[in-house]
This record gives C-alpha cells, sequence and structure tokens, in this order.
C-alpha cells in the first residue's frame, strides 16, 4: 500500500527528475537506449520548430505583411509541398503533417546517429576527444545531406565537413565552457 501512495504523491517535477538519473527508453543495451534517446528528443525538437516556422509564415501571410520584407531564411522549405496553401484545409493540413513528420525524422536522424557513433568510437578507441566528434560529425553531416530533395555530390561533401566542424568545436569548447 505504501508504493500505491508513494505514486500518487508524486509530482511532475519529481517525474522530470527520475527521468535525468536513468533512460527513457530501456532497450538492453547502452548504445540502442542513447539513440532512442537522443532520436525521440531531438525529433520533437525538430517537429516544434516545423510547427512554429509554418505558424509564422501563415501569420505572417495572413497578416498581410510584405513578403519582400520578411527575411528569406527557408525559401526551400516555404515551397517544398505544393499542397501546403491548398483549396480546402484537409490537404494543407495533410501536407503540414508531411512537412514536420519529415523534418522530425532528420532531426531525429541526426542526433540519434551522431550519439550511436560518438558512443561506439568512445568504447572502440577508449577515450572520448575531438576526433571521435570529428568523425561522428562527418558522417552525420553526409547522411542528413542525403534526406534532401536534391542531393549532390558537392552539398554532401560540404554537409560533411561542416557537421565535422561543428561537432569538434563544440567538443573542444565543452572544456572551455
Amino acid at each position: 500500500m505504501s508504493s500505491n501512495s508513494n505514486l500518487e504523491t508524486r509530482t511532475l517535477l519529481d517525474e522530470i527528475r527520475s527521468l535525468e538519473k536513468g533512460w527513457l527508453f530501456d532497450f538492453g543495451h547502452p548504445l540502442l537506449n542513447r539513440i532512442a534517446e537522443s532520436f525521440v528528443k531531438a525529433a520533437g525538437i525538430g517537429a516544434i520548430q516545423a510547427v512554429s516556422r509554418e505558424a509564422y509564415l501563415t501569420a505572417v501571410e495572413g497578416a498581410g505583411a510584405d513578403p519582400g520584407a520578411i527575411p528569406d531564411m527557408t525559401s526551400s522549405k516555404r515551397h517544398r509541398f505544393p499542397d501546403l496553401r491548398g483549396e480546402n484545409c484537409t490537404k494543407s493540413l495533410e501536407a503540414t503533417v508531411k512537412s514536420t513528420g519529415k523534418e522530425a525524422f532528420q532531426w531525429g536522424m541526426a542526433a540519434g546517429m551522431y550519439s550511436g557513433l560518438t558512443y561506439g568510437l568512445r568504447e572502440a578507441r577508449g577515450s572520448h576527444d575531438w576526433k571521435n566528434s570529428a568523425v561522428a560529425g562527418a558522417i552525420t553531416g553526409a547522411a542528413v545531406a542525403l534526406t534532401s530533395d536534391d542531393t549532390s555530390h558537392e552539398q554532401i561533401v560540404q554537409f560533411a565537413i561542416t557537421g565535422a566542424a561543428l561537432s569538434t568545436a563544440a567538443n573542444l569548447l565543452s572544456g572551455i565552457f
């Protein structure tokens, strides 16, 4: 009976604190747990980002603002799904869900892959250093480039270099700050 009363008195803050101590998932191996947890967290962030962007663009277009005055930070994503501004709400909602799902998958795949690679490299090499981060960032960057619609050799190389540079910088700066 005491365990039942313990469940009733736990607050949301207690639940959040318990997630920090353990894995969100338990697949029996730390590598699988790390990949799944990173995927789910980043996919949620990607979905929120995609929905927020669509809400912003819809609000700006609905307010009658001058589209030229808005910085065009998402030109490739603005017209990725032609039905997004469809004849009816069903097509528009369907296109929004597809866009959000694709972006959530991309974010989750990148985070899960990077997390799994850094863990695997640390276990294989016996150390966690900038080299592991550079290799994991390069492979993850190339994989993200392959998920885009029009993938070119130059784009894959550019994403791999960018991923390696960002990952290495984050690893090196983590000891400073």
